[in-house]
């Protein structure tokens, strides 16, 4: 019998932390952060960490492991979940994963092997550096050339996955999406799964973002974009994250706070975009509109979904 486990996928700032708080409340789970940002201690504001006040009592994990400084994998994250989901059903609750990051989401729920394989640290140098010479965007336009599918999944100033992904095709000769396609020797999920998706009118959205940017920076993640760029961490990969990034160009004197505001607010509908398109394309997805009915009409056919594909009773 395979253990029971839910999944809220869908863009930032659609209502994941409502509706995942809700859901545990009525099906007795626990949460998993699923945010590949949300690990790492003091990056609060820009990563819109849950509050001890939103949890409502609900258990969660994997947040608040990681200090800004410290790597970490996408490998680190599927052992630590699968571990967690373990646990949870062990004690007769339900794993609920919570989060916007396609690849940790998918590397915990189905078949994906990590390994040491087609490493070569000497290309990787090489790339590096070019990405250091002549740019992110030089690198990213070559990985368009060689697998225009799996360019389209990684953006250009992700430069670390862009070179892990060409040292691949350069190593096996193999595109990379085709090599990942090899490690999936199953395409049915590990766990008695309910993927649920959160959508929402993208008009809708688009001013959810910028109204949830404003109010980040209100809250003061200028600061915590400040804590990466004086500790000289700006190519840590926490720093690289949507929320921190757009400010350092403001904090070296090369832009306005006004400039960098507008950049946050585009790049992370740009983001948004972005995660509709993986999710849609990378996973079997029940999707809800969000912006149809009232939230509890939607939430109760969200919990119905959720019940029937994890055939547990209506009064856990």
């Amino acid at each position: 019998m395979k253990d029971k486990l839910v999944v809220i996928v869908g863009p930032t700032a659609v209502g994941k932390t409502r509706t995942s708080i809700e859901l545990a409340k009525a099906i007795d789970g626990e949460i998993i952060s699923g945010d590949s940002m949300q690990i790492y201690r003091g990056l609060d504001i820009g990563t819109a960490k849950i509050t001890e006040e939103e949890k409502e009592g609900i258990p969660h994990y994997l947040i608040d492991i990681k200090d800004p400084k410290e790597a970490f994998s996408v490998a680190e994250f599927q052992k630590l979940a699968r571990e967690r989901i373990s646990d949870i059903n062990r004690r007769g609750k339900i794993p609920i994963i919570v989060g916007g990051t396609g690849l940790y989401v998918r590397a915990v729920t189905h078949h994906y092997e990590f390994s040491d394989a087609n490493r070569n640290n000497e290309m990787r140098n090489e790339l590096q550096k070019k990405a250091e010479i002549e740019g992110p965007e030089a690198l990213h336009t070559e990985l368009l050339e060689v697998d225009p599918e799996r360019a389209k999944e990684i953006h250009p100033n992700n430069v670390q996955r862009v070179i892990r992904a060409l040292e691949i095709y350069y190593t096996t000769g193999n595109a990379p999406s085709i090599e990942q396609g090899k490690k999936k020797s199953d395409e049915e999920s590990l766990y008695q799964l309910a993927l649920v998706g959160l959508t929402m009118d993208r008009e809708h959205l688009y001013k959810r973002i910028n109204e949830r940017v404003d109010l980040m920076v209100q809250q003061g993640v200028l600061n915590e974009a400040k804590m990466l760029f004086e500790q000289d961490i700006t190519n840590s990969l926490a720093a690289k994250a949507i929320g921190y990034k757009e400010f350092f160009p403001y904090l070296s004197g090369e832009s306005t706070l006004e400039e960098a505001i507008t950049l946050l607010k585009r790049d992370s509908r740009r983001y948004a975009k972005r995660q509709f398109t993986w999710f849609r394309n990378q996973m079997d997805v029940e999707w809800f509109s969000m912006d149809e009915d009232p939230f509890h009409k939607k939430f109760q056919e969200i919990q119905h979904f959720v019940e029937g594909k994890l055939e547990i009773s209506e009064n856990v």
